[in-house]
């Protein structure tokens, strides 16, 4: 991306200098890293041989195509997620979560997803981060795949950056009704009443998240629901005052020993955040198991999951 790009000059405008060239020096120079850089030291994501061998052991096994029907039976989860101080225009609101998506790894797996959530009803949608499998390359695959995907999600789309996204994307998904929250907010209005959706940008690897930024313009009357890419920043985001945070990253381990222990979260500091519903003090989270794969497409004890977050004031 060039400077004279008007791309370039929108983001710049948008979310600062700083930002974004950080972004794009990370995109330049670390992205294909196995080792170092980011929360983590160790990116299994990059370790390319390492998906072979494991996709080459699993056919030898005869586990690699029952993983793959795994992988494409992506199940509807529905969680009650309570919002202290929610207004009353706002009880039952419904958002559908996407997580982790990695639309370029599994040919046709957009329309897979895309007949998953035709049929179901909620309010508004959000994305979680990694729209794709690569984390640097050519990302034309991927916005292919996601302009098959956006026909099948009604209404407003709100999304945040993963640890595999390019900044670049921003405005190419956003030309398609997508909104990216770029350590940014947005007010949703209903019966005059208002509840604030923000997200930030991608903590685990690029480190360009501004949790506090993202909280600037939060009032005490509407309460506040963070998008994040990975749970990594949860205290930050209570400590801003959010009341619920929706996340992704950790595939719920993807691969898990029987009970769905998982056996690698890729992250730091919050593996009692791998999956599901949490809490820290006043804060709820949930953690999403992913929507797609990475590196391999298959799934074992951990089923893709696409998530139906309704909202409630509490008992």
């Amino acid at each position: 991306m060039q400077k004279t790009d008007p791309a370039y000059l929108h983001l710049e405008r948008r979310i600062g200098r700083a930002h974004l060239t950080q972004r794009l020096e990370t995109e330049t120079h670390y992205v294909a890293r196995v080792l170092g850089h980011g929360l983590t030291f160790f990116h299994v994501e990059n370790l390319l041989w390492f998906h072979w061998v494991l996709r080459f052991s699993l056919k030898m096994t005869g586990l690699y195509w029952r993983g793959r029907r795994n992988a494409s039976r992506p199940v509807v989860r529905h969680n009650r997620l309570v919002v202290a101080g929610l207004p009353a225009a706002f009880e039952g609101f419904t958002l559908l979560q996407l997580s982790d998506l990695h639309l370029d790894l599994t040919p046709g797996f957009a329309e897979i997803v895309g007949r998953a959530v035709a049929d179901l009803s909620y309010d508004v949608g959000v994305i979680t981060g990694d729209f794709r499998a690569k984390t640097y390359g050519p990302y034309d695959l991927t916005l292919r795949e996601l302009g098959r995907l956006r026909p099948f999600l009604k209404g407003d789309v709100y999304a945040v950056l993963g640890n595999h996204d390019f900044i670049e994307t921003v405005p190419l998904m956003e030309d398609m009704g997508l909104r990216v929250l770029l350590n940014e907010a947005v007010r949703l209005q209903r019966g005059g009443q208002g509840l604030f959706l923000a997200g930030i940008d991608d903590a685990h690897y690029y480190g360009t998240d501004n949790v506090q930024k993202a909280a600037v313009h939060l009032d005490h009357e509407s309460p506040a629901i963070l998008l994040s890419h990975t749970p990594e920043p949860f205290k930050k985001a209570a400590a801003c005052g959010f009341s619920a945070m929706l996340c992704g990253h950790t595939h719920g381990g993807q691969i898990c020993a029987p009970g769905g222990i998982p056996v690698l979260t890729n992250t730091r500091g919050c593996r009692r955040l791998t999956r599901g519903a949490w809490r820290y003090r006043a804060m709820q989270g949930y953690t999403s198991a992913g929507t797609g794969s990475s590196g391999v497409d298959v799934r074992f004890w951990c089923p893709p999951e696409i998530t139906l977050h309704t909202l409630s004031a509490g008992a």
